[in-house]
């Protein structure tokens, strides 16, 4: 069975950074995208960062362009995303994704990501 957990949840001021962690198991060549959705309350999950199954394309939403990095640990099947200059506004709760034919594009639509983890709280406050 696949399963995808994430850690490194926490409250923040702003300004501060974060970084989260995310593995993926029982998913297998010819490979699989990873990605970082949040949902804040009264909102829709929307796409934060997502990596393609082939890992030659990554979609940033325009909200987090310039302070988020995704980077994928191909030995150990993990995915960890990089929060900097955090905001109020990224006050959600995150949920790393795994999905085995995502490729990439303008968006990253939630649909074509099948396998879920559980979600770890971000909290940006003053």
């Amino acid at each position: 069975a696949v399963k995808v957990e994430e850690s490194g949840g926490d409250s923040v001021q702003p300004g501060g950074s974060l970084r989260l962690s995310c593995t993926v198991s029982g998913l297998g060549f010819p490979g699989y995208a990873m990605a970082w959705f949040r949902q804040a309350p009264g909102k829709q999950r929307e796409g934060v960062v997502c990596l393609s199954w082939d890992g030659k394309s990554t979609y940033y939403a325009d909200s987090v362009k310039g302070r988020f990095t995704i980077s994928k640990d191909n030995g150990k099947d993990t995915l960890s995303l990089q929060m900097n200059d955090l905001k109020s506004e990224d006050t959600a709760m995150y949920y790393c994704a795994a999905s085995g034919y995502y490729s990439g594009g303008d968006y990253c639509p939630t649909d074509d990501f099948p396998f879920w983890g559980q979600g770890t709280q971000v909290t940006v406050s003053s």
